[in-house]
C-alpha cells in the first residue's frame, strides 16, 4: 500500500519555532554557545518573505529567520534552511548565498545554517563561489546531514533533546516512502518511545503533533491506528492530544472535531501562505462537513500554491 505525500517542511518549521535553543544545541553547538538565551529570540517570518528570491517564494516553507542576542550584548540573525527536495540539488548553494547576502544587507551579522534532510548520502553542499575577471566570492555555511544520525539510533532513542525525536521521525518517514504498512509500524514504535523519554506532558503533545503531521498514513490504516492509539493512551493514563483536540472533546465530539479540523487547516494554510486572504478564511469557516474539511486538509499538504488551493476549494464548494 502506497503512503500519502509526507509533510516535512511544516513540522520542521514548527519545531524550529518552539525549540530553537535545543535545535542549535543538537545540531550546531558552536552557534548555540554564542547566544544569550536568557533574552529569548524572535521569529522574523515577514522579513524572511522580503528576502526570499522571487522565483522560489511560496516553496520554502521550512526556512526560518530568527533574531537573537549574543552574549556580548550585540544582535545577531540566524537563517536556517531545511532541504529535503532532491530536485533542488544544483541551485541550493546559490540560494543559500542569495538568502545570506539579502539578509546581510539589512542586518550585517547573519549566521546561515542548513539541515539536509534528503536521501542522498554523498550530497553535502557547504559553499557557494564564483569568479569573474579577477573578482571572486566564496561563501561557506555549516550543514547537518540527517542521514548521518542513522548510525546513532540508540543514542537518539534515549536523548532528552526533542530534536533527537524529530530526527527519528524524519528518517523513518523517509525510509518508509511507498510502504504504508512499514510506516505505520515505525510510527507506532516512535509513539511508544515518545512516552518512555521522560518528557513533560506539554512536550509529548507537541512532539506527537509533529510526528502525526509528518508520518501521514492512508485513511484505512489511520483508522485502525487511531483505535490502537486510543487503547494505548488509556493504559498509560495520559492522552496524547493537542490543545485543539482537547477543546474538541470539551465542546462536544462532532462539533468540536469540525472546529478542530477547521483550525488546523487554517493554521497550516497560514503557515504556508501568510497572510491568508479573508475570503478564504470565511469560506473555510462556513464548512460544517467533516469529510469536506478532511479533503481540504489532504489537498493542502500537496498543493504548490494558494491559487491552486482556492481553485480546489471552489470545485468542492461551487455554491459558496
Amino acid at each position: 500500500m502506497d503512503t500519502p505525500h509526507a509533510n516535512y517542511d511544516q513540522p520542521w518549521k514548527e519545531a524550529l519555532e518552539d525549540y530553537l535553543e535545543p535545535f542549535l544545541s543538537f545540531f550546531f553547538p558552536n552557534v548555540h554557545i554564542l547566544v544569550d538565551w536568557s533574552r529569548g529570540y524572535q521569529s522574523l517570518d515577514k522579513e524572511l518573505q522580503q528576502i526570499t528570491p522571487t522565483a522560489t517564494s511560496g516553496e520554502r516553507e521550512g526556512d526560518k529567520l530568527f533574531q537573537v542576542w549574543q552574549k556580548n550584548g550585540e544582535e545577531a540573525y540566524i537563517l536556517i534552511h531545511i532541504e529535503v527536495q532532491s530536485q533542488e540539488e544544483s541551485v541550493f548553494p546559490e540560494r543559500m548565498y542569495i538568502y545570506h547576502y539579502r539578509s546581510f544587507d539589512i542586518h550585517k551579522k547573519v549566521i546561515s545554517l542548513a539541515i539536509l534532510g534528503d536521501d542522498r548520502p554523498s550530497w553535502r553542499p557547504h559553499s557557494y563561489s564564483y569568479e569573474l575577471g579577477g573578482s571572486s566570492v566564496t561563501f561557506e555555511f555549516p550543514i547537518a546531514k540527517l542521514l548521518d544520525y542513522e548510525s546513532q539510533w540508540e543514542t537518539l532513542k534515549t536523548s532528552l533533546n526533542p530534536l533527537a525525536f524529530l530526527v527519528m521521525a524524519h528518517l523513518k518517514t523517509q525510509a518508509s516512502t511507498g510502504n504504508a504498512e512499514e510506516r505505520e509500524q515505525y510510527k507506532w514504535e516512535l509513539i511508544q518511545n515518545l512516552y518512555e523519554r521522560g518528557y513533560t506532558e506539554n512536550d509529548i503533545i507537541k512532539l506527537f503533533r509533529l510526528l502525526d503531521w509528518m508520518m501521514t498514513l492512508p485513511e484505512s490504516l489511520q483508522q485502525s491506528f487511531d483505535t490502537k492509539l486510543k487503547d494505548y493512551q488509556e493504559e498509560r493514563k495520559m492522552p496524547i492530544l493537542s490543545n485543539i483536540e482537547r477543546r474538541a472533546m470539551e465542546t462536544g465530539f462532532q462539533q468540536g472535531l469540525q472546529t478542530a479540523r477547521r483550525e488546523m487547516l487554517l493554521e497550516a494554510l497560514n503557515e504556508r501562505f501568510n497572510p491568508l486572504p479573508a475570503e478564504v478564511i470565511d469560506r473555510i469557516n462556513q464548512i460544517s462537513d467533516s469529510e469536506t474539511l478532511k479533503q481540504l486538509s489532504k489537498r493542502e499538504r500537496s498543493i504548490g500554491s494558494l491559487a491552486e488551493f482556492e481553485q480546489f476549494l471552489a470545485s468542492i464548494m461551487p455554491d459558496n
